[in-house]
């Protein structure tokens, strides 16, 4: 397959207004290989870390329940903990991550630069942002379970579910495996079909909204929606409840694999109810403080 000339569209900005005037030589020209995989390195990790950390504030301070701190199965000193192991884990996602960004970059992939090249103009360019949701939900649905059997779950994905109760700063706190693994559909879809890279940059920034969003203790949604679409309350209930709960974006997947359960918090049995259970009968249901390195897999 012959090399695509045109550059990524972050790493274009990225060269163009810093790695071009500020970092490389000009003796180096833009397209080259190493180059590139070192640029994507440094836009990757930057890029994930802001994000995160960005998303992750905003959620903490605006809108995640700060009651929640008082759950029982909230830990000791857990924001900072999870914030911790979130930004161990980026640098090691990254690596596998990059090399599929630079085979996209390089011209291996199905994405384009201009909806004239969608093969069915805009049409072509929603109905594929339509499916990234839907083909990203089924195969995360089934990436999930698979880390949850027996022989894989206590290597990579139980350090997730040490949070319980999560903060939203537990959305990215994986294992590197299991956080790489979660994040393979999203990088595989632009390699089986057509997308448009302006629309690939924009679901990307969403996947990682909506991963803080079901982390985010916020248990609220509209009724219609309450039966089809995965919130944190759906989420909370799979880490409290392990066996349950295992899509991204919808209940499809959950319920044809017979995994769907009804979350806790729409049944006045969640735990913002336990912890106002709690304090009705006096019982303390606060914690103390510890270490950011001191982590267990409970």
């Amino acid at each position: 397959m012959l090399i695509d000339k045109e550059m990524d569209l972050v790493l274009s900005i990225a060269d163009h207004y810093f790695f071009t005037p500020y970092v490389y030589p000009a003796t180096w020209p833009e397209d080259d290989a190493l180059r590139q995989i070192l640029g994507l390195l440094a836009v990757t990790n930057l890029g994930a870390a802001a994000l995160y950390l960005v998303l992750g504030y905003l959620s903490y301070y605006f809108i995640f329940d700060h009651t929640l701190m008082k759950h029982p199965q909230f830990l000791e000193n857990q924001v900072r903990r999870e914030i911790c192991y979130a930004m161990q884990s980026l640098p090691w996602i990254s690596l596998p991550t990059v090399a599929l960004f630079f085979a996209e970059i390089r011209g291996y992939s199905k994405l384009y630069d201009s909806v004239d090249d969608s093969p069915y103009g805009w049409l072509g360019v929603i109905l594929s942002m339509v499916s990234f949701l839907f083909f990203t939900d089924m195969s995360i649905y089934w990436i999930h379970r698979l880390l949850h059997h027996k022989l894989i779950y206590k290597y990579f994905h139980k350090p997730h579910h040490t949070w319980k109760i999560s903060s939203p700063f537990a959305s990215h706190a994986f294992h590197p495996v299991d956080g790489f693994l979660q994040g393979l559909p999203y990088h595989i879809y632009p390699f089986l079909f057509p997308l448009h890279k302006v629309a690939y940059l924009g679901l990307y920034v969403f996947v990682n909204v909506w991963t803080v969003s079901i982390h985010d203790g916020d248990y609220r949604v509209p009724r219609f929606l309450q039966a089809t679409i995965n919130c944190s309350a759906h989420h909370t209930d799979h880490h409290l409840f392990f066996d349950y709960n295992y899509g991204q974006y919808f209940t499809l997947w959950d319920r044809i694999g017979g995994s769907y359960r009804l979350p806790s918090a729409f049944q006045g049995k969640g735990p913002l109810e336990q912890i106002r259970k709690l304090q009705e009968e006096g019982q303390h249901t606060s914690g103390g403080a510890e270490s950011c390195t001191a982590h267990k897999n409970d």
